[in-house]
């Protein structure tokens, strides 16, 4: 089996591999990371939502808002997706598709909005 080194490891290894690569601001090499493990593990939440941060600083926002609306639509109430969503729709300049999913945001996060 040919791997590379984005792909090596075990999914626990790859998700240190790609923290790491984060925190360092190499967010094209945390994505190539977590892409492929986000395939194997789709289900799962916090490698799919650091991959739509690692685009999202990349400047990858379609991948990231798609990787966002995935996230979303499984977990309506997944804050932080939201926000997220929120700032990379308002990125790309569709405030009017963000302001929803800001609000939502806001509410989970207990904020009242100021009249």
């Amino acid at each position: 089996m040919d791997t590379t080194y984005y792909e090596h490891g075990t999914p626990a290894e790859r998700w240190e591999r790609a923290r790491m690569f984060f925190d360092a601001k190499d967010y094209y090499a945390a994505a190539r990371v977590l892409d492929g493990l986000v395939d194997e593990v789709p289900e799962q939440t916090g490698p799919r939502l650091l991959l739509a941060r690692a685009y999202y600083h990349s400047a990858q926002l379609r991948r990231a808002e798609a990787e966002l609306r995935t996230i979303v639509e499984r977990d309506p109430v997944e804050r932080y997706a939201r926000l997220m969503l929120g700032r990379t729709l308002e990125r790309q300049g569709r405030g009017d598709e963000a302001r929803p999913h800001l609000r939502i945001a806001s509410a989970l996060a207990g904020e009242v909005p100021q009249e």
